[in-house]
């Protein structure tokens, strides 16, 4: 939290904060635009805002996009916000929110989580049939060979299947794509979404980026919001200590 507020102390860095809060995944050359400052010293300011969890980067090619993460923000919201909230300001900021989402067509949901593991084993907790199992509550089942099917199946033996996709990148252990789309709308390509997972390594620790993009609406949204982080907090529980958390996280009340 030291190093949140660190960030936020500096004008300049809340400037770009702003601008990525306007128009979410920008290269650093669109975020120098405007700014006044030197490519280093915006680097520079950049790297503070990614040390405190601030700011996320995703790799597209030779370009490295930036976005805004929410989660520390988030965290000093519930801390110290929350109970001074009234359902008034919420439901403003609920309008705002969705009119400036509405106003991007960049990815919809950026989640990062730290985890100390290893990046095959963060991968393989990702594509194993059984680790999924254990940490999901559904099987994700595929080769994970580019190009090849991939199935989100239940584990209460019916076979069902909740998600399916196709594998559009498969780097292991550092990158996997895939699509999603319901099973009764497979082959219908205006209803997949879109899931990237960059795994990265520093030291001892891996720094596993989400990006889930192409959601259909505000409720879809709202739905991975929500999920995501309770199954990645499952899955760092899994590779940390062993074992998962003793309640299914996404079965937790939101207030």
């Amino acid at each position: 939290m030291d190093k949140v507020f660190k960030a936020l102390a500096d004008e300049t860095r809340r400037r770009l904060l702003d601008r990525l809060r306007e128009d979410n995944g920008q290269t650093l050359g669109e975020l120098c635009a405007g700014i006044g400052m030197a490519r280093q010293s915006v680097t520079q300011h950049l790297a503070v805002l990614e040390a405190a969890n601030l700011v996320a980067t995703v790799r597209r090619g030779r370009e490295k996009l930036h976005y805004l993460n929410p989660v520390p923000l988030h965290e000093i919201q519930e801390r110290w916000i929350d109970r001074f909230e009234s359902p008034r300001l919420r439901v403003l900021g609920a309008v705002k929110r969705r009119a400036e989402e509405a106003m991007t067509d960049k990815p919809t949901f950026v989640y990062v989580t730290y985890i100390e593991s290893t990046p095959e084993k963060v991968w393989d907790a990702l594509t194993d049939a059984d680790l999924t199992a254990a940490y999901w509550g559904h099987s994700n089942v595929s080769d994970w060979r580019t190009g090849s099917r991939w199935a989100h199946v239940r584990t209460d033996g019916s076979g069902v299947a909740d998600v399916v996709g196709t594998v559009v990148e498969s780097e292991r252990p550092s990158r996997l794509v895939t699509t999603w789309v319901a099973p009764d709308e497979e082959g219908q390509e205006d209803k997949y979404s879109r899931v990237t997972f960059d795994i990265q390594r520093h030291a001892e620790i891996v720094r596993l980026t989400v990006t889930h993009e192409d959601l259909p609406d505000e409720s879809a949204r709202a739905d991975v919001s929500s999920g995501w982080p309770a199954v990645l907090s499952n899955l760092k529980s899994l590779l940390e200590t062993g074992h998962v958390l003793p309640q299914e996280p996404w079965l937790m009340p939101t207030r």
